[in-house]
């Protein structure tokens, strides 16, 4: 892998130096982890002028699960405690001899960048944005590989907890029970909070899970991710309880499920981002659910759990090859509930048989 982060840095220098900066400082921990392997608690990275350091607070001690600094870069501990990485790597770049400096000025507080003036008054800073960000959107196999396992250890806690007695039981402890079998199936842990909604909660967006427990005839949906060596997935499924749905459960349900396969087949490379909003909204939208649709109908995954691109209504820019995304329409109706359905792909060429479908649960309306 040494060598992928190598190339991973070259690019973000060929990037800083288009733009005149010499060198880049970078902090966001995400962003750390994508160019250096691993990013210990409150480490930088300096892309210097004559050697790039992975900066850290103290001893290299506290990283990540699954994860460890390229071994081609030379890790600067700090000396003395309290000590902040990102004004040690500034003046770092200037005993380099580095005349200016890209930093994420979206990431640094005011505080931290007048500090950093402070201790390199003759750096010459710029605002490096979000050319990491950039970067990471389209992965390589390695990266894929491992949120192919992150969705495959999603579907079997999901799957499991499908086989168990649900009525009766909490959304909180039925949320707590599919982390614990996300960890025991290998996953570093859950990539977000798990939601399980039901009854009149169910198919909210960023629904938190309550004390209500579940009756004979709800919808139940569960929205859950995976972290896998540090790469994110997610998956979202909606259920019945107990009893064969209703007829507005089916219609509501197959109707979701319409505009989320019209957004998944609508994934190829060179479609524009909002054209895959678009797909998947126009089948609500002509049902008369303009109202109550979710801001966006997917998003980039990876890293974060929420990456670049937003798949929305305003957003700019085209898909590319390799790009993992999630499509995720649904519609929640006040008082009755709702319908989320939720996969991660990766955007594929036709050649190539189109998208891939990471998270493979059915999406049948199963009585459970």
């Amino acid at each position: 892998m040494a060598e992928v982060y190598a190339a991973r840095r070259a690019r973000l220098r060929e990037r800083c130096h288009a733009g005149g900066s010499a060198g880049a400082l970078v902090s966001r921990a995400a962003n750390v982890r994508y160019l250096a392997g691993a990013a210990p608690r409150g480490a930088v990275l300096l892309l210097g002028k004559r050697e790039d350091l992975l900066v850290c607070a103290g001893p290299d001690d506290r990283l990540p699960e699954g994860s460890r600094p390229d071994e081609a870069l030379r890790v600067h501990v700090l000396s003395a405690p309290g000590g902040d990485p990102a004004v040690a790597a500034a003046d770092l770049a200037t005993a380099q001899g580095a005349e200016s400096l890209a930093v994420e000025e979206h990431h640094l507080t005011v505080a931290r960048h007048r500090a950093i003036g402070s201790v390199a008054p003759r750096l010459r800073l710029s605002d490096l944005g979000g050319a990491v960000e950039q970067l990471r959107v389209v992965k390589d196999e390695e990266e894929i590989a491992c949120l192919r396992i992150a969705a495959e250890i999603a579907d079997q806690a999901l799957g499991e907890l499908l086989e168990s007695i649900l009525v009766g039981r909490t959304e909180r402890h039925l949320a707590l029970e599919l982390e614990r079998r996300l960890v025991d199936h290998g996953a570093d842990g859950p990539a977000f909070a798990t939601a399980v909604a039901t009854g009149p909660h169910s198919g909210r967006r960023g629904h938190r899970s309550t004390d209500r427990r579940v009756e004979e005839g709800d919808f139940l949906s569960v929205c859950l991710g995976a972290v896998y060596r540090g790469y994110r997935c997610e998956i979202g499924r909606t259920f019945v309880i107990g009893t064969s749905p209703a007829d507005w459960q089916i219609e509501l349900y197959d109707l979701v499920f319409a505009a989320q396969r019209a957004g998944r087949e609508a994934l190829v490379p060179g479609v524009a981002y909002r054209d895959v909003d678009r797909a998947a909204r126009q089948v609500l939208d002509s049902a008369g659910y303009a109202d109550r649709l979710f801001e966006l109908t997917g998003h980039g995954v990876g890293l974060e759990n929420e990456e670049e691109p937003q798949l929305g209504p305003a957003a700019m820019g085209k898909l590319d090859a390799c790009v993992p995304v999630t499509v995720e329409p649904g519609v929640h109706l006040p008082g009755r509930g709702g319908v989320r359905i939720d996969d991660t792909l990766v955007v594929r060429p036709e050649a190539d048989g189109g998208p891939e479908l990471l998270t493979i649960t059915t999406k049948e309306l199963l009585a459970l």
